[in-house]
């Protein structure tokens, strides 16, 4: 984003926004901050149109163009309302993503413990949920005749089999 229009966004003109920018520029390393070349700066103008009415028609200076971390550093070194409350938002979106960080990591430990409770249940769910279908459908015909309940008893005198209850 070039310096004119970070300028307007937090309300300070492009001279001020320079002038801090130079005097901390050691907080702006060139994947933040850097000055367009006279051959960039031609590029730009190609497929920019500038009014000639405003005056000079352009700048005097090349223009310095800010990366998103850039625009971010600046408005910690700016000192308008708007640039202090994007510094401000700044600051609390990185504790509310901080805090989600930790929420989701807490989350992801108690699930693994959870799991690891269940891995072993597994077992012995399958098992129970075998022996309700079994006393469900009945014992198998595999298992052969059902056996009688209660004493069987020979008669004496006729030879033949009786069942007592």
């Amino acid at each position: 984003m070039l310096d004119s229009d970070l300028a307007k966004i937090y309300g300070v003109s492009t001279s001020q926004l320079n002038q801090q920018f130079r005097r901390n520029e050691s907080r702006f390393p060139k994947d933040f901050a850097f000055q367009l070349t006279q051959q960039e700066f031609a590029g730009l103008m190609s497929q920019i149109v500038i009014s000639k009415k405003t005056g000079r028609g352009g700048t005097r200076k090349l223009p310095i163009v800010f990366t998103e971390h850039g625009a971010i550093m600046l408005a910690s070194v700016l000192n308008s309302k708007v640039a202090v409350a994007a510094s401000v938002n700044v600051v609390r979106a990185f504790v509310s993503m901080r805090e989600a960080i930790s929420r989701n990591k807490k989350l992801a430990e108690k699930f693994a413990e959870i799991e690891g409770r269940l891995d072993g249940h597994d077992e012995t769910l399958t098992e129970l949920f075998a022996a309700i279908r079994q006393l469900i459908d009945g014992p198998d015909e595999a298992e052969g005749p059902k056996r009688e309940i209660g004493f069987h008893v020979k008669d004496a005198r006729n030879g033949k089999e009786a069942v007592g209850i």
